[in-house]
């Protein structure tokens, strides 16, 4: 197989977003076939000397934030406002231009950068920056902007319909979904390969350097607390009023509701409504973003920050009430650690996922009394949580590992130049 110098381009390379996570992983399977990484975005934690960070590619510059609020909720736009995002994708272009001549790029992956317009100037900066260079590109999408409401109403679909994806034949589609493949076929007339999310399995328990009981007592937990994690963002999507109302069904005032991330970046109106509710419902809601991060560190005053994969291990149960994933990273997360789940049976979920024989308590969009009995049940039969979580874990490693994306990228790589693949 050619050995490629590879240059990853998106909005960001940092924190615990799902895009940041599966490039690192795309990245790391890369590399051990033996590829050069390369990173360009405009938040971005990588080496500096392997990496280019142009801050205006982030969805939250300010010249982002000021074209976002008048292209978004509005059929027309200004003059101003045109010139603006032509203005911005041209200094955008020049600087992918120089990111593959410094590092001698020979393949191009972008990721979701020319799927959801979080930064529209850089999507119509990628699409006229592939018709002028004689690179391959793939495109990993994640989630597309007709799969959200907000971008529904706007006054750029000119640019939406010549970037998002744009329709460049040296362009290679790869989705995470089915759903993503038809959409994207039907709408674009494009053709994609689907390659799953994953996760890096293996034979010993990730947790087993972590101190449960200690992160109980650092984050404010006590011995016998029983902790329900909502491994996800603050955002509407999430659904995470249902973990509320399930937690004040069962009525037990032991049972705490433990949430990861951020509000991110769509505002804190939900953050807000999802207090008020708790509170309402007597429900012991806490928010530990502010000890979560990438990875274990101390913070400036002393205080420990945990990695989000060691919060699994204080977990109980896991609460994943999305209304809708383009995937499902968290259930990745949670079968991987040996947590038992409770899922909202999102589309993706019951058309990708739940085929290949998971076992989770379901919800269909709200809580019952029967509900509340399964997840009761779970709670007092260890015996019961060993067998769901290790039919999931072998479930995960089968369909869902690292070896499947290597075998994926391989098949992609080759079909990209030609090769024939020898599994």
């Amino acid at each position: 197989m050619t050995k490629e110098r590879i240059g990853f381009i998106s909005t960001r390379f940092s924190g615990t977003d799902g895009v940041s996570l599966e490039a690192a992983k795309w990245a790391k399977v890369m590399e051990e076939d033996g590829h050069d990484i390369f990173w360009y975005a405009g938040r971005i934690n990588r080496p500096k000397e392997i990496s280019m960070c142009v801050p205006e590619a982030h969805f939250e510059h300010p010249e982002i934030t000021w074209i976002n609020k008048r292209i978004w909720g509005s059929t027309k736009r200004s003059k101003f406002v045109t010139d603006r995002i032509r203005n911005l994708s041209y200094y955008l272009k020049d600087t992918l231009h120089q990111f593959i001549e410094k590092y001698d790029i020979t393949l191009i992956v972008l990721e979701n950068a020319v799927t959801i317009p979080m930064n529209l100037p850089l999507g119509v900066a990628l699409a006229e920056f592939l018709l002028e260079i004689d690179i391959p590109a793939i495109a990993h999408h994640h989630d597309f902007y007709w799969e959200r409401s907000r971008f529904s109403v706007n006054a750029v679909n000119d640019y939406l319909e010549m970037a998002f994806p744009p329709k460049d034949p040296e362009l290679y589609h790869t989705v995470i979904n089915k759903n993503a493949a038809d959409d994207l076929a039907w709408r674009k007339g494009c053709s994609s390969t689907l390659v799953p999310n994953v996760i890096d399995f293996k034979e010993d328990d990730p947790n087993i350097h972590v101190d449960a009981a200690e992160m109980k007592r650092e984050l404010g937990f006590e011995e016998d607390d029983i902790i329900f994690l909502q491994p996800t963002r603050v955002v509407p999507r999430k659904g995470i009023e249902h973990a509320i109302q399930l937690i004040s069904m069962l009525g037990n005032d032991k049972i705490k509701l433990c949430i990861s991330h951020d509000s991110g970046d769509e505002g804190y109106d939900y953050e807000s409504m999802l207090r008020e509710m708790a509170a309402r419902e007597n429900v012991d809601m806490r928010f530990v973003n502010a000890r979560v991060s990438e990875e274990r560190k101390t913070s400036p005053t002393g205080e420990k920050i945990y990695s989000l994969w060691d919060v699994y291990a204080i977990a109980d149960l896991v609460t994943y009430t999305s209304l809708y994933e383009g995937f499902g990273n968290a259930f990745l997360e949670a079968i991987y650690h040996r947590k038992p789940l409770l899922v909202n049976r999102y589309d993706i979920f019951m058309r990708d996922i739940e085929p290949k024989g998971f076992q989770t308590i379901t919800i269909d969009g709200y809580v019952t009394n029967y509900t509340v009995n399964q997840v009761q049940k779970l709670l007092d039969d260890k015996e019961l949580q060993k067998k769901m979580t290790d039919t999931n874990y072998d479930l995960g490693k089968k369909y869902y590992s690292y070896e499947v994306l290597r075998h994926k990228l391989r098949l992609v790589l080759s079909s990209i130049r030609g090769e024939v693949y020898h599994d």
